[in-house]
């Protein structure tokens, strides 16, 4: 069974959204709906932090690609940071390294975010 935990903070205004597990085809749906949720609060930019997600789907993809277009409809910044080695192969491979703002680290990001 799929399992995928999110956690929320806010920093200076900025939104960190924690993805802890697998974003398949089971998970993306509420994956994307938190996304959706969070680019219609006033946060100023968004940081997916994904140091412990474990494996990305297309369908997984496809809700990353749908909130940079939200986020760029809004005027906020989406950054990914933290990828861990084994996803960002697959980040890679499916050439979306180039497709998303990427941080090496939280502060990173919220630095990029602000």
């Amino acid at each position: 069974m799929a399992r995928l935990d999110l956690h929320e903070e806010s920093v200076d205004g900025v939104a960190i959204l924690g993805v802890r597990g697998r974003v398949d085809t089971t998970t993306a749906p509420q994956f994307g709906a938190r996304l959706t949720e969070i680019f219609q609060d006033g946060s100023r930019g968004l940081v997916l932090d994904l140091h412990e997600l474990e494996y990305i789907s297309s369908a997984g993809f496809r809700e990353l690609l749908l909130a940079a277009r939200r986020a760029d409809k809004v005027a906020r910044r989406l950054i990914l940071c933290s990828i861990p080695g084994k996803v960002q192969q697959i980040f890679d491979i499916g050439g979306f390294v180039d497709l998303f703002s990427i941080a090496a680290s939280r502060d990173e990001a919220l630095n990029a975010a602000r």
